[in-house]
C-alpha cells in the first residue's frame, strides 16, 4: 500500500470519526440541543446583544489569533 492510499484511508476515518464522535459528545456531554436559542437573538437589546452575521464572528476570532501570535 503505496503512501497516498494511507493517506486517504485516514483523511476519510477522520472525518467519519469527527463527525459521530462529535455529535456523541454534543448529546451525552454537552446536552446541546438544535431548538436552543442564543443569546444574542432571546435577550437582544441592541446594546450588549446583538445578532450579527457569522463572517463578521469569524473574522473578528481571526484577528483576536492572529494579532495575539507575533507575542505568544
Amino acid at each position: 500500500m503505496n503512501a497516498l492510499s494511507i493517506m486517504i484511508l485516514s483523511f476519510a476515518g477522520y472525518l467519519i470519526m469527527y463527525n459521530l464522535y462529535g455529535r456523541y459528545i454534543g448529546k451525552k456531554i454537552f446536552n446541546l440541543a438544535q431548538k436552543a436559542g442564543i443569546p444574542a437573538v432571546e435577550m437582544e437589546d441592541g446594546v450588549n446583544y446583538v445578532p450579527t452575521k457569522k463572517e463578521v464572528i469569524f473574522g473578528h476570532i481571526f484577528t483576536s489569533i492572529a494579532g495575539t501570535g507575533p507575542f505568544v
